[in-house]
């Protein structure tokens, strides 16, 4: 169980929540978790004490400061919990006075401070336009992780190579031999989709997607946040002295990287309006008309529905499916409806010739970055490539028809 906390620096509300929680919930939390139960509490506590802050620093340690840091303690060792992140690592920089102190915590149950492989403040890492430090905690609970699998990024490709790649892997057009049976058929179809696969493992660049993935980012602002982090990781360590030059040199290059920031996003949505067709103009609509979120993922809302006159409500992911499933994929009629009366249209005559031009103009109207099929071939490939490829796909079009 984790609790992400804000404390308000003028009352311990958040910590007599917590503490309520914890009192009311721990009977049934442990029978349902067993002795195993891993609990944490970490965030800005904006609490001071010499258990935490350095003890020399006598400043902090006012007789309100003291009181309400007091309740804290007490709630920490209600819920038996240990003190994670070790004493006078310091979190917090004052904005005016530029002095470090104590603010955030990460503390952790009794029975799992055993886990904890590192937790430690990263300095180096404070963000602009920030006062507060990330804290990098780590903890070895055998967790089984998903391995991330890099996906090919066909929106930066160079086409003219990968065009003259592929027309000397597949050679000059020959005249087909005819298609006479299913196996060559097959034979004519694999070696194509082979053809194009080769390319696009040997053309195609490769990218890792992840939620903190950014469209926008470059190459130049890489460099300027190791700089800034660099710069960072110096100030903090003259951090006593406050009339030393890399302080001032260290604001200078986070007021460039913000800037940059700044104007690198705005440059990219202009980009992308200019550059917008028919399906991404209701995607720029969508984006600047809906109401501002708080950045966390959609979520289905509690699904209702009735079972004769009895309404039951859906509040789990399965019961959710179960549900949807239901009302979009209704069970097939028992019964066939075809009545013996019905009269049906008379079957296609073969004959049907396709047409190169038939075969290009259906390659330019598909919508070149949908998701992959199983073949990993996607339409931007077959609408780039479609001046190679129509020559050799008419003949499999003709054996399909007849």
């Amino acid at each position: 169980m984790i609790f992400n906390i804000y404390n308000e620096g003028e009352s311990n509300s958040t910590i007599n929540l917590l503490t309520r929680y914890y009192s009311d919930n721990c009977q049934s939390l442990e029978q349902s978790q067993g002795s195993s139960m891993h609990q944490i509490w970490l965030g800005d506590f904006n609490r001071h004490h010499p258990y935490w802050d350095d003890p020399s620093n006598l400043r902090l340690f006012t007789d309100t400061a003291l009181a309400a840091a007091e309740t804290l303690i007490e709630a920490i060792a209600e819920a038996s919990l240990e003190l994670a992140l070790p004493s006078g690592i310091p979190t917090h920089c004052h904005n005016v006075t530029k002095l470090w102190s104590r603010l955030d915590h990460v503390f952790i149950s009794e029975n799992s401070i055993g886990t904890v492989t590192a937790c430690d403040a990263l300095t180096e890492h404070r963000g602009i336009n920030t006062n507060h430090v990330p804290i990098l905690t780590e903890l070895s609970l055998g967790l089984v992780t998903s391995k991330v699998k890099p996906i090919p990024n066909f929106r930066d490709v160079d086409w003219e190579e990968f065009r003259k790649s592929l027309a000397m892997h597949l050679g000059p057009v020959q005249p087909e031999d005819q298609i006479l049976n299913q196996r060559q058929l097959d034979k004519r179809c694999g070696s194509i989709t082979e053809a194009i696969q080769s390319m696009i493992r040997k053309q195609v660049p490769v990218t890792e997607i992840t939620p903190k993935s950014k469209h926008w980012w470059t190459k130049e602002l890489t460099q300027l946040r190791s700089q800034s982090n660099k710069l960072g990781r110096q100030s903090y360590r003259h951090r006593n002295q406050l009339d030393h030059a890399i302080h001032a040199q260290h604001k200078d290059v986070v007021k460039r990287y913000e800037r940059t920031l700044d104007y690198t996003k705005k440059q990219h949505w202009r980009d992308w309006l200019e550059s917008t067709d028919k399906p991404d103009i209701w995607m720029a609509n969508h984006y600047i008309s809906a109401p501002a979120t708080d950045g966390g993922k959609a979520r289905i809302p509690v699904l209702k529905y009735k079972v004769g006159r009895q309404e039951i409500s859906t509040r789990t992911n399965s019961e959710k499916s179960d549900v949807l499933a239901k009302g979009f994929f209704p069970p097939k009629p028992v019964e066939s409806t075809d009545q013996p009366s019905t009269r049906y249209p008379k079957q296609c005559q073969g004959g049907v010739k396709i047409m190169a031009n038939q075969i290009r103009k259906q390659l330019y109207k598909l919508k070149p970055y949908k998701a992959l099929g199983p073949d990993g071939i996607p339409n931007i490939v077959l609408t780039k490539c479609a001046d190679l490829l129509i020559d050799r796909l008419i003949h499999i079009y003709d054996a399909m028809f007849k």
